[in-house]
């Protein structure tokens, strides 16, 4: 199982102090393009100001559920009706027989509240708020549903979440603890921390170009630019990973995949964040996300304070007991299976 733990931020702090080396003359450039803005922070090189610990945690699922189906936002006694429900089934019951359990309600970090906008999805694109699987991508995603059963010959047969890799990269929210990020800038860099699996984003926005096509990388290669109080984040060059297991496959790594993040940093505590999302290979058209990014922990009704190391294979256990448990099945059943 996976535990938190203090720790620092010497090794994120580096990366921005590396990452700025060498870029004053192409910042000089990047800031002399922005345009003012005084109705949200800046930073003092006279950006707008993204930098903070910040949550994505909510109880508005990224799909329309199809009980609101054709309805784009609930009124305010709906929402409420709907928290209350949603907090209803958050009960510990005793695990089904043979069932080891998991997680109790202590140690979850869900949010208790919808977005303030009400919506009932957080895609607002396509109009309906469901994702537009090509029948590829719907292949795909049954054959990936279907493998949590086994065969478990092998540590590749597990999700990359339980092997503490990654769950991808769209800021959206998938877990239910941990959905915390905490910015850091610099003239000409932009640098995101996911609570969950160290996943680091060092991204330039001095206008230098992606880098070539034959380096590819698990969560692709990031370039920002300012659009006015906008920062814009296009990501290519995704490694092709869509052999794994993904929890979400629609996250997960493949070389078809093309990301467009938008960050508006719209009061003291809030970030409007939009992400677009093109695959051709999985989705019949690109469809659009929207997830308010929050500094007020308190009103999502999520842990206050700050970030905290995700000390994911300390103590964790789940591996060795998956793959142990395949090969007793195995030994019953008088076979050796086919480990790699």
């Amino acid at each position: 199982m996976c535990r938190r733990y203090r720790g620092s931020l010497v090794a994120l702090a580096a990366a921005v102090a590396i990452a700025t080396l060498g870029s004053t003359g192409i910042a000089g450039q990047a800031r002399s393009s922005a345009k003012t803005d005084t109705s949200a922070p800046r930073t003092p090189w006279g950006e707008p100001d993204l930098q903070g610990i910040w949550t994505i945690e909510t109880l508005t699922p990224l799909e329309r559920p199809q009980e609101f189906a054709g309805k784009e936002f609930l009124t305010a006694q709906e929402a409420a009706a709907f928290e209350a429900r949603t907090l209803a089934t958050r009960v510990d019951a005793p695990p089904r027989a043979g069932d080891p359990g998991t997680y109790n309600q202590f140690w979850f970090d869900r949010g208790t509240k919808v977005v303030q906008t009400r919506r009932t999805s957080l895609i607002v694109d396509p109009p309906d708020g469901r994702i537009p699987w090509s029948s590829e991508g719907q292949a795909i995603r049954k054959r990936i549903a279907q493998r949590p059963q086994g065969p478990f010959d092998s540590w590749v047969d597990l999700d990359t979440g339980e092997r503490c890799l990654t769950d991808g990269l769209v800021m959206v929210p998938l877990q239910q603890y941990n959905m915390n990020y905490h910015v850091l800038q610099s003239p000409g860099y932009l640098v995101i921390q996911h609570e969950m699996f160290h996943d680091y984003r060092v991204i330039p926005t001095d206008g230098r170009p992606h880098v070539g096509t034959g380096i590819r990388q698990w969560l692709g290669d990031a370039r920002g630019r300012w659009e006015g109080s906008t920062l814009v984040v296009e990501t290519t060059n995704f490694a092709d990973k869509t052999g794994y297991r993904w929890s979400a496959p629609w996250r997960a790594a493949r070389p078809t995949l093309r990301l467009v993040e938008r960050f508006t940093r719209l009061d003291a505590d809030t970030i409007d964040y939009r992400v677009t999302i093109e695959d051709p290979s999985m989705f019949a058209r690109p469809w659009t996300a929207a997830v308010p990014m929050s500094k007020n922990q308190a009103e999502r009704g999520v842990t206050v304070g700050r970030l905290y190391e995700y000390a994911c294979h300390e103590g964790n256990q789940s591996i060795v007991n998956v793959l142990s448990g395949a090969r007793a099945a195995d030994r019953a059943a008088g076979s050796t299976g086919s480990r790699r």
